[in-house]
């Protein structure tokens, strides 16, 4: 019992894994029938959607209101490049998906047309037309991600202009109400072993080890992807901003692999901030963007979000054009802002942007089989990011010294230990 009882939920979720494929094909007729397990675990999950995307964007955005004010130029480059690089993470994870289609082998009933999707042709004026919210509860009772986003954005920043009083209560609130969804989601996730054995034997079941092979398959297109946007977007930009690469990748090793290895950002964070004032990015401006990265620079997260969304419509024979995924990429885009160290929020993100574009909520279960492996590729690449986009900004701020001489001492670990 006390072995058990040491089991980590990883560890508990790999099990089920293998369960799964041995249920799935020693018993398919009983494996069909346990789909109501992932549906009991995804309606939980599905209610944590709206309080947890508004809290954590509202929160996110309000609580960097001094920041933002005090920081002036440095908080607006370090915005700049958080969103360029965001975007062109989501761009390469759609590319990756419509190029090796990692959805092909597993057959997935597709959902009705959910009524809160764009109609008519998908074009750039419609989505932006349909992202404009009539109504905060109408579109939470609607479960629409993408206008729950985009008013909880905009609260954000009308909170930021207000007086500190009254900012200080409704922020209060807000994170009070985060903290809340992020106990409400670490007991739903515990049920998450019994939904995930069960969808994989539901998929095993249904479409035979084709359905194993596409899930390796994902988690090969996701590093692949991964490993694309580091080759071509961030030496390019290590380049561009004229940083060393190779003693930049040596400095940010350490919390690097510190975040593959537990699947945390928030564990590597004071490691970061420690290398990277080595490295000779400035204390003040480490100390900003590596926060607000956490909360607007989720270069992995994106990625990731996108690559699963486009295998969960492959799976469920629903071909998009790139203008009918353009909505999706803009839901996103905005709706993920914050989740990066929290563990599991991606799942919540991806379960609330599935439900408002019709796609089949049991994709979430299945892709939670190899979710582990995932987490860590796409959590080192956001510790990556945030690394590089402090590097960038002190660069730009004409700021970045030579590697060792922040500490005084080349080669030192000695560094200001307030940074933490």
């Amino acid at each position: 019992m006390a072995a058990l009882k040491r089991v980590t939920l990883t560890g508990w979720l790999v099990v089920a894994v293998v369960l799964g494929i041995a249920a799935g094909g020693l018993c398919p007729k009983q494996a069909q029938q346990l789909q109501f397990v992932f549906n009991i675990f995804l309606h939980l999950i599905k209610c944590v959607v709206v309080p947890l995307v508004f809290s954590l964007l509202v929160s996110g955005i309000a609580s960097h209101a001094d920041d933002l004010r005090a920081t002036g130029r440095v908080a607006l480059k370090s915005i700049i490049y958080f969103e360029a690089v965001t975007t062109v993470a989501l761009l390469i994870g759609v590319a990756a998906a419509n190029t090796l289609h990692p959805g092909r082998g597993i057959h997935l009933t597709a959902a009705a047309s959910a009524s809160n999707t764009p109609p008519g042709k998908l074009t750039l004026a419609a989505t932006l037309e349909h992202a404009a919210p009539e109504g905060f509860f109408d579109a939470a009772a609607r479960n629409d991600v993408l206008q729950v986003a985009v008013f909880s954005v905009l609260f954000g920043i009308s909170l930021a202009h207000v007086k500190p009083s009254p900012r200080r209560k409704i922020l209060e609130f807000c994170e009070a109400l985060a903290a809340v969804m992020f106990e409400f989601t670490g007991l739903v996730m515990w049920l998450a072993p019994l939904a995930v054995g069960a969808a994989v034997a539901w998929a095993v079941a249904s479409n035979g080890l084709a359905a194993v092979i596409s899930l390796s398959k994902l988690v090969l297109t996701l590093y692949l992807a991964l490993l694309t946007l580091v080759v071509l977007v961030f030496i390019p930009v290590l380049w561009l901003a004229r940083i060393p690469s190779r003693p930049f990748f040596r400095a940010i090793r350490e919390p690097v692999l510190l975040a593959f290895s537990t699947a945390s950002s928030e564990a590597a964070l004071p490691n970061a901030l420690l290398r990277l004032q080595e490295f000779g990015v400035p204390k003040r401006i480490a100390s900003f963007v590596l926060p607000a990265g956490y909360t607007f620079n989720l270069d992995g997260t994106a990625l990731y979000l996108s690559v699963a969304v486009v295998f969960i419509a492959q799976a469920a024979g629903v071909n998009m054009t790139f203008g009918q995924q353009l909505p999706i990429l803009l839901t996103l885009m905005v709706a993920s802002k914050g989740v990066a160290g929290v563990p599991r929020a991606a799942t919540v993100i991806l379960a609330g942007t599935m439900a408002s574009f019709g796609l089949p909520a049991e994709g979430l279960a299945v892709i939670l089989g190899v979710d582990a492996f995932l987490d860590m590729g796409r959590t080192a690449v956001n510790v990556t990011g945030n690394c590089l986009a402090a590097a960038v900004v002190a660069r730009w701020e004409g700021e970045l010294q030579a590697p060792g001489k922040a500490s005084g001492k080349t080669g030192s670990t000695e560094v200001d230990q307030d940074s933490l």
